[in-house]
């Protein structure tokens, strides 16, 4: 007679599943890589960070250097030239500061994005090992971008701080809203990685799509100016919350009532967690054919 307690499904005595069951639950394995191969991670962000400055005089000062190109470029243009000034409601009426820190978080998406959409093929060397967890290759990109991201947000809070005088006390969320940004980044980074292996074109539609992403982000443009027939798309771009939060904690002089940071937080983190799911499931699924096609 077969030995019902001793079957395969393990169940306590108050009747609820063993912890052992855990080990069934899908992305289990690959989800443990990033525990597993932190060592791994911590080597391939300082061999990339090492690599994006070798040789260079100034080194990771070019980190700070280049986002402050690009603001002086988008004052001058769109402050000067064009007259743009922060709408209603802004938290400053520098507009510099107004445009750099709703800046600041697009430069770190958009930089993880475009370099993962070709880090499998450029890294083929590695991906092609077997015991290699290719996935960590994005983690590793928006890690060490994370690096430069920290150093241009110091700089601002010190500039905030001489030009506007205050420090805003919503800077200890600020990790929250970068962290959720790093997860939607990496998911999408991790779809654009895997089909750029089998389709090489996809960086190239990568870049394409960001630049109107760019535009669709209320960076330049005040929320209020968007056509109202486009209005939809602004609820459902996760960047715009982002850039929100970031104004929000660089500039703002005082902490927000739940319900106003739940509307921002929430749906970010909804955006985040779906596509870092989704992502990383495409890509787990692709994985399984880059050594032969490499």
């Amino acid at each position: 007679m077969k030995d019902y307690h001793s079957s395969t499904l393990q169940v306590n005595p108050v009747g609820c599943y063993h912890p052992g069951l855990l080990k069934t639950i899908p992305g289990r394995h690959f989800m443990g890589h990033f525990v597993k191969r932190r060592s791994i991670i911590f080597q391939l962000v300082k061999r990339d960070f090492q690599q994006r400055y070798v040789g260079s005089a100034a080194g990771w000062v070019w980190s700070l250097i280049h986002p402050l190109v690009l603001l002086v470029s988008y004052t001058f243009i769109f402050g000067y030239c064009l007259g743009g000034k922060p709408g209603p409601g802004a938290l400053t009426d520098n507009y510099a500061l107004h445009l750099f820190t709703g800046m600041l978080p697009w430069l770190l998406f958009s930089e993880t994005v475009q370099r993962s959409s070709g880090s499998i093929v450029e890294q083929a060397n590695l991906v092609t090992k077997t015991l290699f967890p290719s996935e960590i290759v994005p983690v590793a990109i928006f890690l060490s971008s994370l690096i430069g991201h920290t150093l241009t947000v110091a700089a601002v809070v010190g500039i905030v701080a001489i030009l506007l005088g205050h420090a805003s006390p919503m800077l200890v969320m600020l990790p929250i809203f970068s962290l959720l940004l790093g997860l939607f980044a990496i998911g999408i980074g991790w779809v654009a990685a895997a089909l750029q292996v089998y389709l090489r074109d996809t960086a190239q539609v990568v870049a394409v799509m960001l630049t109107f992403w760019l535009w669709l982000t209320p960076i330049f443009i005040g929320e209020e100016k968007f056509p109202s027939g486009v209005h939809f798309i602004l609820k459902i771009n996760p960047l715009v919350y982002v850039v929100q939060a970031y104004r929000e904690m660089l500039l703002g002089t005082t902490m927000p009532g739940l319900h106003d940071l739940a509307a921002t937080l929430g749906p970010m983190a909804a955006f985040a967690i779906t596509t870092f799911v989704i992502g990383g499931l495409f890509f787990r699924h692709l994985k399984r054919g880059f050594a032969d096609v490499l």
